[in-house]
């Protein structure tokens, strides 16, 4: 199966429906975050279940241990096959929100978004690099009991050398000619799958090209 996922970012429930259907034999599954969840809630996730793509539910859970884990178990029924949490929620938060969630879920932790780079982390007062946080966010995220982490394609070998067996989630991919947009690093599908990447999130190269179908075959050709 293509370890590709195409991010699905639209609260339109029709346009996305129709851009699964387009891509659905050339992805591994669909990715749908807080555009899609906010406007139509678990009933538009059933809705894209029934495309039959696994789905990776990013909503980036952030909160007090045990609200986690209550919302963790709220969204059991549609269990997803990879649900975002954030690694800044500390330990027993990723601890509850993985006794929390269906055996068949990988409860993933966001180290730091691919957004952000290291200005940014020192106007939110984090010292230290990007590479530096998102390793130790990774080592607490494996010393929790997850599955494994959200990290950029700079990042994954060094996770992947200290977390062998983790799962690890590769979001700003881009291919070697895209466009780089809001995303401050970036890598290519390959670049990321040979450094170590599991799944690979895919939005704005496949979902806003003129033949979406066609940019997804064409990424996943160079795999």
């Amino acid at each position: 199966m293509s370890p590709i996922y195409v991010a699905i970012d639209t609260p339109d429930l029709a346009r996305a429906k129709a851009l699964a259907s387009r891509v659905r034999h050339h992805v591994g599954g669909i990715k749908l975050g807080l555009e899609f969840f906010c406007a139509h809630g678990q009933a538009g996730v059933r809705e894209m279940e029934a495309l039959g793509l696994p789905v990776f539910l990013d909503l980036k859970l952030h909160d007090i241990p045990n609200t986690v884990a209550k919302a963790v178990m709220a969204l059991s029924p549609l269990a997803p096959a990879i649900l975002t949490v954030h690694a800044a929620g500390g330990r027993a938060m990723l601890e509850d929100a993985k006794a929390a969630a269906p055996p068949q879920t990988k409860v993933v932790a966001v180290t730091m978004l691919t957004s952000l780079d290291n200005d940014d982390l020192a106007a939110t007062g984090v010292a230290g690099s990007p590479h530096d946080l998102v390793l130790r966010r990774a080592e607490l995220a494996h010393a929790a009991g997850i599955d494994g982490i959200v990290c950029s394609g700079a990042e994954v070998a060094a996770a992947k050398a200290a977390w062998p067996k983790g799962f690890f989630v590769v979001p700003g991919v881009r291919p070697a000619d895209g466009v780089v947009g809001d995303q401050k690093r970036v890598v290519t599908p390959r670049a990321a799958l040979d450094a170590g990447a599991s799944v690979l999130v895919v939005g704005r190269p496949i979902t806003q090209a003129e033949d979406p179908d066609a940019a997804a075959r064409a990424i996943g050709a160079t795999l």
